[in-house]
């Protein structure tokens, strides 16, 4: 067994499990932080929606779409500059923070808008005639009846960053993905890169897991 694993240093594993899961955590709550906000407002603005604003909805579309569509390898190189300037460097753990959360947070703020279509009108038009505001609405009913959705949108979005965590890698951003790079291929350890890989399927199964049972708890009528 030893000999199976002799290229495995299981500091240099902890200490990436650490960053990967430092990248995810911060990266997860500004998207969140971002995402919902731009979610809702992607939803008001839409056709036959609270507040319908056509030429808004289209602009705030067209960027969203355009951050979505744009590989996350190509943002990483693209906001090296930004990166840098917000957090004074493009490496490491900080270094990818930033990428993540703007390659993200359009994807996760479209799961936001479809999950709250999904949000049955009548119970709207019930707290509207009873005079509520636009952010009692939002509040006391959008997203209490879009929960379960909200939270597998979480679910889906922390999936996807743990993919690209990985593929920060590329450009020294640390983590699982930077030491299944640096050592799995360019030194071609393969039980560095066996190990990685493992630690990153258990990862993405455990969160959804964990994504799949707050939906079914919180979906309950």
């Amino acid at each position: 067994m030893a000999e199976l694993f002799k290229n495995i240093y299981w500091a240099d594993i902890a200490q990436a499990c650490v960053d990967t899961l430092s990248m995810l955590g911060a990266a997860l709550g500004f998207t969140v932080l971002l995402g919902l906000p731009l979610g809702v407002l992607l939803f008001l603005t839409g056709k036959r929606q609270l507040h319908e604003a056509v030429g808004l909805y289209r602009v705030l579309s067209v960027l969203v779409n355009m951050l979505r569509s744009l590989p996350f390898i190509i943002l990483l190189i693209v906001l090296i500059p930004l990166t840098t300037l917000l957090v004074g460097t493009s490496l490491g753990v900080p270094g990818t923070i930033p990428p993540l959360v703007v390659g993200c947070t359009p994807f996760f703020a479209r799961l936001v808008e479809t999950a709250l279509r999904e949000v049955d009108r009548g119970v709207v038009e019930a707290t509207q005639a009873m005079g509520g505001s636009t952010w009692q609405i939002i509040r006391h009913t959008l997203l209490p009846e879009a929960r379960g959705g909200l939270l597998a949108a979480v679910t889906v979005t922390a999936i996807v960053l743990v993919d690209y965590t990985a593929m920060a890698g590329v450009i020294g951003g640390g983590g699982l993905g930077d030491l299944a790079i640096r050592y799995g291929y360019q030194r071609f350890q393969t039980d560095v890169m066996v190990v990685t890989v493992v630690l990153l399927l258990v990862l993405v199964q455990a969160l959804q897991m964990t994504g799949d049972r707050l939906v079914a708890h919180y979906s309950r009528r």
